[in-house]
């Protein structure tokens, strides 16, 4: 809620529902996941999105707002998680396909780290990664740095000595790094409310693919997104 690029963006209405919401039910749609948690700051500040959770009855953990990896750990102990799927509350187009894909790769191939590589294949907003509890608590014991507990796992991917780290590749059709479908700033928020105002059906399921089809056929929107105020295009 305190983001200084964009405040309070996680609960700014899509389709009349939250950012979280979207987050929230996209991920419902895997099938290789057993629920989603949320893990919320402790602040005041805060205090709207875990009434936010109570209200649609989505189980949430709360911690300390700077020290992420600290927060996880909490609400991993909190719920008895063994393996944990870290999605940020930012990404409201987040593709269960890939999330699931994601997990089975961890499931299968006995590695410590997966991650959707959004630098060099997705676009960004895709971002997912997994990791075991275990893991989680032997990075808390070792990773010093500030950032290396903000964003909970750069002591993961920056030991490949120590972890068997897995980034997956993009199909052709989805290598589009150029792209981004985050929330980080009004502009991304009109771009992303403007894809949803277009493909969104509560009743029906849309996908990464779907996203890129919308964008290869309005290029446009790519370049002049900030202005974007229609619905609908064509309206």
């Amino acid at each position: 809620m305190t983001s200084t690029r964009l405040a309070a963006k996680v609960l700014m209405k899509i389709c009349n529902k939250p950012v979280i919401y979207h987050v929230i039910e996209r991920l419902k749609y895997c099938k290789k996941i057993d629920d989603v948690i949320l893990a919320i700051p402790d602040t005041s500040e805060n205090d709207a999105l875990a009434e936010y959770a109570m209200k649609i009855g989505c189980h949430y953990a709360r911690g300390s707002e700077h020290d992420v990896l600290s927060r996880y750990l909490q609400a991993a102990k909190k719920f008895d998680v063994t393996d944990i799927i870290r999605v940020t509350a930012d990404c409201p187009l987040i593709d269960p396909v890939l999330v699931d894909f994601m997990v089975e790769y961890y499931l299968t191939k006995n590695v410590d780290y997966v991650a959707i590589d959004v630098d060099k294949y997705f676009p960004r907003g895709l971002d997912a990664e997994i990791f075991s509890y275990a893991t989680l608590q032997k990075v808390d014991k070792e990773a010093k740095q500030n950032y290396e507990r903000e964003h909970v796992t750069p002591y993961i991917y920056g030991h490949p000595e120590l972890f068997e780290i897995k980034f997956l590749e993009a199909e052709k059709k989805l290598t589009r790094p150029e792209i981004r479908l985050t929330v980080d700033t009004q502009e991304d928020f009109n771009l992303v409310k403007c894809i949803f105002d277009n493909l969104y059906d509560k009743d029906k399921m849309f996908y990464a693919a779907d996203v890129i089809d919308f964008l290869d056929s309005h290029p446009e929107l790519l370049v002049i997104n900030k202005d974007i105020t229609q619905k609908k295009l064509g309206e």
